[in-house]
């Protein structure tokens, strides 16, 4: 596979998850009690949304579309977590939504390097930046978790929770 086909898989991956995150958002946000929690998840549902149309326009200009079984696929997922935000209680849609916004900053940091690679020094930039925010969104779940009695469970068995995330909340 070329450097250009895997950015693309990379790009259209993106595309589709950043909808079920979005969805999934929607109903973490419409879940949680906490106001200023609230606000927060509905401002990175609104991040998210804005990442899918930044990455739809890479496509666009690499002459590409998004793939329809993964749209659909996300879109299933993202409407269901939803839904399941309001079953499961506060510390698991949190925990999860952090775990997930850690894989977005490797993915967002792959295809940059591609990008970069490829001579694409305008998608490098800005898929830099949305691996930013997307650590920025990792660093506010972890944030509202540090101190469950429940992170050293999930952390043992989904290895995510662990002194990266404690140093990028303390600024370290």
């Amino acid at each position: 596979m070329t450097s250009k086909q895997q950015l693309i898989r990379i790009l259209q991956a993106a595309y589709s998850g950043e909808r079920a995150a979005a969805y999934a958002y929607r109903g973490h946000w419409k879940s949680v009690r906490d106001a200023s929690e609230r606000e927060s998840i509905k401002r990175i549902e609104e991040e998210e949304w804005a990442h899918r149309t930044a990455v739809g326009v890479m496509l666009r200009d690499l002459d590409t579309k998004p793939l329809a079984m993964r749209e659909i696929k996300m879109l299933a997922i993202g409407r269901i977590i939803g839904v399941l935000c309001f079953l499961t209680g506060w510390f698991l849609p949190m925990y999860f939504a952090g775990r997930l916004e850690s894989g977005n900053v490797v993915e967002y940091e792959s295809a940059a390097a591609l990008a970069a690679g490829l001579g694409f020094h305008q998608y490098q930039a800005e898929l830099l930046g949305m691996a930013a925010r997307e650590k920025e969104h990792e660093t506010y779940f972890f944030s509202v978790i540090a101190n469950h009695r429940l992170l050293p469970f999930m952390r043992a068995i989904f290895k995510w929770g662990g002194a990266a995330s404690v140093k990028a909340h303390r600024g370290l």
